[in-house]
């Protein structure tokens, strides 16, 4: 008798009872998946950084960040060095950006307010995006009253007011270290990203892999660093990054009006002196516009950083991003309306 094994019809050996049964392996069997580990979630998770839009922004972000970095290195001189031979002097090859209404250089004090502007901006959002994991995934994860009394924390934050507490705060320190502005902006700037992040954990607290681990006793804090944190990477840089956005605009803004003190460098301590000084109404661009172009420059980069996240996690942007790469790659054009239709030539002939 002949035996059917795997969709395969196999002779008998010789003396194998006619009863018997003869199993093979399947030919080209794949190795059983392996479970996935927490660096492999984790580094799946930073793939949202590998479109060109990101990129793009991460390039613009890290030169900024490298000129803070070495400001003392690249600031051709002190930001408060007086030349009073070269007052209002426009740009030139001993100052590349000019002077202002005392002879300090514009070029050396942009240099050195980047600084300024960078670790405010990424120090408010560390404090701000740590406060808003653990309020917003605990209260998502939680149920009853901690989960409740999370929230109404959240949304209490939501409506305190911004700028009359660091007005209090810049009354309470006659010169404020950045450390403190930095605190100030993280602390108001955290309710939003929690509560996206608690909406998205009430969604994945119900999935089949999170089930799995609560019934197999895995500790709580496992569970979420291990099975959710990884699911919620693309969330928790979103709003990352529109902390540091939030943050760098609230630090110029408060500068340009003077609530912050002026002797904080920064972009919006530049833009201050020369509204003060009349360099608007006098067109002394080198003040105004170098400081102005630098702040659009980093909110380009983080919107970029930004508009790369969304592509990555909205299936449909993905996709469409992903048909416009590959009809550039075969050379047509992308914002071309009209569809080619391939026809058969045996059906032409026969028409």
């Amino acid at each position: 008798m002949d035996t059917i094994a795997d969709d395969t019809i196999l002779s008998r050996p010789a003396n194998t009872p006619t009863t018997a049964t003869v199993r093979t392996p399947r030919s080209g069997g794949k190795a059983p998946h392996k479970r996935p580990t927490f660096w492999s979630k984790l580094g799946s998770a930073f793939a949202m950084f590998g479109n060109g839009k990101s990129i793009a922004g991460l390039s613009i972000l890290g030169f900024f960040v490298l000129v803070a970095i070495f400001a003392d290195v690249l600031a051709p001189y002190s930001p408060t060095k007086v030349d009073n031979t070269a007052r209002f002097q426009p740009p030139s090859a001993e100052h590349w950006l000019g002077t202002t209404h005392i002879g300090e250089d514009v070029l050396s004090q942009v240099i050195h307010g980047t600084r300024g502007v960078i670790v405010v901006g990424f120090l408010a959002a560390i404090i701000a995006t740590i406060i808003a994991i653990v309020v917003g995934v605990m209260s998502g994860y939680l149920r009853g009253w901690r989960s409740e009394g999370l929230s109404a924390l959240t949304n209490v934050f939501l409506v305190i007011p911004g700028i009359p507490l660091i007005i209090i705060v810049a009354t309470i320190f006659e010169d404020p270290p950045l450390w403190v502005i930095a605190l100030v902006l993280g602390l108001i700037g955290w309710a939003w990203g929690a509560r996206v992040l608690r909406a998205q954990t009430m969604s994945l607290r119900s999935r089949d892999f999170v089930q799995a681990a609560k019934a197999n006793g895995e500790p709580l804090r496992r569970i979420i660093t291990v099975e959710m944190l990884p699911n919620l990477m693309a969330l928790i840089a979103a709003s990352f990054v529109g902390t540091v956005t939030a943050a760098i605009i609230g630090l110029t803004t408060l500068s340009f009006i003077g609530v912050i003190p002026v002797t904080t460098y920064n972009w919006g301590t530049i833009l201050n002196w020369a509204s003060a000084q009349g360099a608007f109404r006098q067109g002394q661009w080198w003040w105004f516009l170098p400081p102005g172009l630098c702040i659009a420059a980093i909110g380009v980069a983080l919107s970029l950083i930004n508009f790369g996240i969304d592509e990555y996690v909205n299936p449909r942007l993905r996709s469409a991003g992903e048909r416009a790469r590959a009809m550039k790659k075969k050379g047509m054009n992308v914002n071309d309306t009209v569809t080619v239709v391939r026809t058969n030539p045996q059906t032409q002939e026969n028409a």
